[in-house]
């Protein structure tokens, strides 16, 4: 992560370098607004931490600019100004969070962090694997070996889920809660009658089977050893 400091007291500003530093990311800081702004508009950085009270340009008015041109980087706001009016205005002109002074490091790193993972854009899983075991998610299809194994709509949702945990053992609570949406016991054998039809049908013909009973714990779908 490329953390832009803009913090004119020296000390602290070198504080935070290091602490960042430490932390694995890379850090670089700049000394007043205008030198801020400039390089958080020609730098490729993921976040900002923003004084308010900055010479040459406030940290309001930078991060105004900033978003009037179009900088979408986020923003944390840094400041001993740390009254409810104070931190609103920050949001306000285009900040993202706001932590007042003195801080905790670790709690500045944790927010940071949180604002960059906000920001990424989240991969989406559109195929599951599994040995020799694939289900594409998208046109709800399931092969194995290279076959098509056909299956119902809650079958697909017990080996999506099943994919998704591959190697864990899923217990049967887990399996009523996210496959039947179940928040109690039934007292039914739902969960072994379909555990019995999808080991039928992904198993049955293949010399290495992947769903497997875990005797007094639950199940757990794995690549043969």
């Amino acid at each position: 992560m490329r953390v832009l400091v803009i913090e004119d007291d020296r000390r602290a500003a070198e504080y935070m370098q290091k602490g960042l530093q430490e932390s694995g990311h890379l850090a670089e800081l700049a000394g007043d607004g205008i030198e801020g702004l400039a390089m958080a508009q020609s730098g490729n950085f993921d976040v900002l931490i923003v004084d308010r009270m900055l010479p040459r340009l406030d940290g309001l008015t930078l991060v105004s600019e900033l978003r009037a041109a179009g900088g979408e980087t986020p923003v944390l706001f840094l400041s001993a100004l740390g009254q409810v009016d104070d931190r609103v205005k920050g949001l306000k002109a285009g900040g993202d969070d706001y932590l007042a002074k003195p801080y905790a490091f670790t709690e500045l790193l944790a927010r940071i962090e949180a604002l960059v993972r906000r920001r990424s854009p989240q991969q989406v899983e559109t195929e599951l694997q599994v040995a020799d075991l694939t289900m594409d998610l998208l046109q709800h299809r399931v092969e194995r070996g290279g076959k098509r194994v056909i299956l119902q709509p809650r079958e697909f949702r017990l080996l999506e889920y099943l994919m998704k945990n591959a190697g864990r053992v899923v217990t049967r609570t887990m399996l009523l809660e996210k496959v039947w949406e179940y928040h109690f016991d039934p007292q039914t054998n739902v969960i072994d009658v379909h555990i019995s039809r999808l080991r039928g049908k992904i198993d049955k013909g293949f010399a290495k089977p992947l769903l497997h009973t875990v005797r007094g714990a639950g199940y757990c779908l794995r690549a043969p050893e």
